[in-house]
Order: C-alpha cells, then sequence, then structure tokens
C-alpha cells in the first residue's frame, strides 16, 4: 500500500499570523474537565491548542475572542463557531509538564499570548 503524506508540519516556536480552521469539543482524560481545541494554521505550518471550560480556563478563553475581534463581556455565552476562519496572532512555545496519570514528563507544543491580526509585538523592547 502506498500513501502519500500532505501534511503541513507543526509551526516553529515563535509569533505567527494564522487563520483558525478547525475547532473540536472534548473532556480531559485526567479530571473530566470540557474543553474546545483550535486548530490554528498558516502556509507553513500549524499549532493546536486545548481551551478549557473552568473558571481558570475563562480569561484565556475571552483572550481568544477578543484577538478575532469579538466583544466579550461577563455573563456572555459565546459560539466557539464564530471563531472557525477568524485571523489573529498567536505565540508557538513549547511547555514540558509532569504527566498525572504515567507521571512521565512530556513536552508539548502550545499556543498563547493571542493578539489581533497584524498587531504589532509590544513585549519587547525597541533597541534603536
Amino acid at each position: 500500500m502506498k500513501i502519500k503524506i500532505n501534511e503541513i508540519p507543526f509551526l516553529e516556536n515563535g509569533r505567527h499570523s494564522v487563520m483558525i480552521t478547525e475547532i473540536n469539543d472534548g473532556t480531559s482524560e485526567h479530571k473530566g474537565i470540557p474543553f474546545f481545541t483550535c486548530r490554528f494554521e498558516n502556509e507553513e505550518g500549524f499549532a493546536t491548542q486545548r481551551f478549557y471550560r473552568s473558571k481558570p480556563g475563562m480569561p484565556i478563553i475571552a483572550s481568544l475572542f477578543r484577538a478575532v475581534g469579538l466583544e466579550v463581556k461577563e455573563g456572555d455565552t459565546l459560539d466557539t463557531k464564530q471563531l472557525l476562519h477568524k485571523q489573529l496572532s498567536i505565540e508557538v512555545s513549547e511547555r514540558t509538564y509532569q504527566d498525572p496519570t504515567t507521571g512521565k514528563e512530556k513536552t508539548i507544543k502550545e499556543a498563547t499570548h493571542f493578539r489581533k491580526a497584524g498587531e504589532a509585538d509590544t513585549s519587547q523592547a525597541t533597541q534603536s
């Protein structure tokens, strides 16, 4: 059997302008917390990120919605379908943690620091 692979690679660490191309729902394996996963893509590659529907996860979810230009305020009910095909800027990095099930160390790529597409990077000082 011949299989042609046509998958784009993981995005390199750093800031990327991307589009949200896919959203899936799930439940965490360890604590049963509901989440949704976004797939962020551009011509260089992709990254995926889980967003947990928990009290600590709400500010992160709100920042994602704001980064794609959707207004969010306390008490709103958000529909993840509104995120599909929206552009934004993400920062891709690696994070290492101890897997609660196996106790082994795992390293994953994650997408963080969501910004509106084209928004300047204000976290680094400009040198002259």
